[in-house]
């Protein structure tokens, strides 16, 4: 769904074989857009064009954004730029594993950009992290390209694995502490939403959680109005398969929207702001950009109308009732 849009009105998808150049040396400026829903576009002027290219499940792209700095967008959807991506990572990260008594390993499902590892690797407690991605072009592109993750990639700790996660989890005897979902938007004909079902989180995933261990996806968009795409749904199908289910959320500014995460376990999810800043301090080197512990609270504290739409949520995503995100993959 991203285009490169020209002032002239020439516009080229990201992606395509399609010169990114208008001819006669015509262009005034260059733009991204992206068509967010029918009718609604978000937009942005560009630097350059860094890389464009496709793998075998879909089309990437590096931009050098002016209001976002260098932003990766895969099948049209930016999924993070350099200027407030700790946002969405540190909210990813870190509740679930302060909220862990001690957690020492940990499975990425997805993940190729390494930014998820760069903020578990963070945490003195870890030994060891798997970053499990599908596709081994997008996670390669990133090591090239994003420099700010270069050491994470490097680090002992880390062991990267090309493969389904699905596949990954159950061909393994390993139980891990926290499993993190940071899987591309669930959207038609893209890699990823069979991972948001229910099947998958009652007998692929939560199998593979140690007594005690959490689990916590991104959930797509959370906005007023956004929230019915899949946030709510995702919500409902954690509640039918733990015991604590905790949702929350952050604006994003890249993303034009406020961006959703869930949390979920079988043990209590309830630690105090004093307790959480507490476990800040004392586990995680260098303090964080955005989170502590009265931001998460304030993060978990979801709007009336959003809490009324979440607790009347009746949707349980399977295969064959999914919700996707507006757009579309590269297979659809």
């Amino acid at each position: 769904m991203g285009e490169i849009a020209y002032t002239n009105g020439i516009t080229n998808g990201v992606g395509s074989d399609k010169s990114h150049s208008p001819p006669n040396g015509y262009r005034k400026s260059c733009w991204y857009e992206e068509e967010i829903e029918e009718n609604l576009r978000w937009c942005f002027a560009l630097n350059s064009i860094l890389h464009t290219g496709a793998s075998q499940y879909q089309d990437i792209a590096l931009l050098d954004t002016k209001p976002f700095g260098k932003a990766l967008v895969l099948d049209g959807k930016l999924q993070s730029a350099e200027t407030d991506e700790f946002i969405y990572h540190e909210c990813l990260v870190h509740p679930a594993l302060l909220h862990h008594p001690l957690p020492k390993n940990v499975f990425i499902m997805g993940g190729g950009e390494g930014s998820t590892a760069r903020e578990l690797l963070r945490h003195k407690t870890i030994d060891k992290v798997v970053m499990c991605d599908i596709d081994e072009e997008v996670v390669e592109f990133c090591k090239s390209y994003l420099v700010v993750n270069k050491e994470a990639f490097h680090d002992s700790r880390l062991e990267v694995v090309i493969n389904d996660a699905r596949a990954e989890l159950e061909g393994k005897e390993e139980k891990y502490d926290v499993i993190i979902g940071d899987l591309a938007d669930p959207i038609e004909g893209g890699p990823c939403y069979k991972l948001y079902t229910k099947d998958f989180y009652e007998l692929s995933l939560k199998p593979k959680l140690k007594k005690g261990g959490i689990f916590v996806t991104q959930a797509g968009p959370a906005g007023i109005f956004s929230h019915t795409e899949v946030f709510s749904c995702i919500y409902n199908t954690l509640r039918q398969v733990f015991k604590y289910v905790v949702p929350y959320s952050a604006h994003i500014p890249s993303y034009a929207d406020i961006w959703g995460w869930v949390m979920a376990s079988d043990s209590p999810l309830d630690l105090s702001a004093e307790e959480l800043d507490m476990r800040m301090k004392l586990r995680i080197n260098e303090e964080n950009r955005y989170l502590d512990g009265k931001t998460f609270l304030s993060s978990s504290t979801l709007s009336k109308a959003v809490r009324n739409s979440l607790n009347n949520e009746t949707h349980v995503y399977t295969e064959g009732a999914a919700r996707f995100i507006y757009g579309h993959g590269k297979n659809a």
